[in-house]
């Protein structure tokens, strides 16, 4: 069966990807990871994209997986499964990113890292706390917030992709985002299919950003569309 690896959003995990991967596995072989700092991967690591990289090229390694494997990555998965094709471009196959914010300036990261304050994430949206707490555990998900904050601000100063190794990328593509997201823009995501070699832009209608609201029943079957 054709190799598929699910890439989690920042804050996220391989466990919150289940109901998709579940789906998938009826005709691909599926394959999850927790990024360094998630879930259950614990680290002392500062956070980047190049340890999410080296995570996703460890585990092809460490589960003997030899034959290019398609990715899909949502939200900063996507980021990361598209700098992993400037890099390391045999290991990879097909891809397809959802939701995923290319354009980090300092503006940008300043707004978005403001929403992971744990402090008032508790006080704010305490649902939500209890979520991550289970997520990445009690002693974890404080930490996990602020490490991405901090990685958020970093992009800020300095972006991983951009046109230069963006353009080297020959990997078949797709670019996608839906129309609700209030995080990532229609046109950022336009860019960054154009200056793709192979890449395909595709707006999903009626979809919002957070994993959970997804239609998992409609994104299987537009992954087995496209990977097939």
């Amino acid at each position: 069966m054709k190799p598929i690896l699910i890439l989690h959003g920042a804050l996220g995990s391989a466990s919150q990807m289940k109901p998709l991967a579940n789906l998938l596995s009826a005709e691909f072989k599926v394959y999850t990871l927790d990024f360094s700092g998630h879930g259950n991967n614990p680290t002392t690591s500062k956070f980047s994209i190049d340890l999410f990289a080296n995570d996703v090229l460890r585990f092809i390694e460490e589960n003997d997986i030899t034959e290019p494997i398609s990715i899909f990555g949502y939200s900063m998965g996507g980021y990361v499964a598209l700098y992993m094709a400037s890099l390391w471009p045999s290991k990879i196959n097909q891809i397809y990113t959802l939701a995923t914010k290319f354009d980090w300036n300092e503006n940008s990261a300043k707004k978005e890292s403001g929403f992971l304050n744990p402090i008032l994430i508790e006080e704010k949206v305490p649902k939500f706390a209890t979520m991550l707490a289970q997520r990445h555990g009690e002693s974890h998900w404080k930490e996990n917030c602020n490490k991405t904050a901090e990685l958020m601000l970093s992009l800020g100063k300095k972006s991983v992709l951009n046109k230069s190794n963006l353009n080297q990328i020959l990997h078949t593509c797709i670019i996608s985002v839906g129309d609700l997201d209030k995080m990532v823009h229609i046109e950022e995501t336009q860019q960054v299919a154009k200056e793709l070699n192979n890449a395909t832009f595709v707006l999903h209608k009626n979809m919002d950003h957070p994993f959970e609201k997804l239609d998992y029943n409609y994104l299987s079957k537009e992954l087995f569309s496209f990977f097939k």
